[in-house]
C-alpha cells in the first residue's frame, strides 16, 4: 500500500463519502482499479480493512484542523 501525501487531484467538496455522505476527506484507490470515497470518520473506522484493499490512499483529514492562511496573521 502507498500513502499519497501530494495528491494529483485533491479532493473537494463536491467529493462525497460513499457511506454517510459527507464531504470526502480521504480517497481509497483499491487494486482491482476501483476507488472509494470517505469523511474521516468512515476512513478511521474502516481503515484497517482498508490497507487490506488498498493500492493508494490519499488523506487529506489534515485539512480539519489546519489554520487558513488568513488566520494565521491574527
Amino acid at each position: 500500500m502507498t500513502t499519497v501525501l501530494t495528491p494529483a487531484s485533491p479532493l473537494t467538496a463536491a467529493d462525497r463519502c460513499d457511506r454517510c455522505g459527507a464531504q470526502a476527506y480521504l480517497r481509497v484507490v483499491l487494486m482491482s482499479g476501483g476507488e472509494l470515497l470517505f469523511c474521516a470518520h468512515h476512513g478511521r473506522k474502516f481503515e484497517p480493512e482498508l490497507k487490506k484493499i488498498a493500492a493508494e490512499i490519499q488523506d487529506e483529514t489534515e485539512r480539519l484542523t489546519a489554520v487558513p492562511a488568513n488566520d494565521e496573521e491574527r
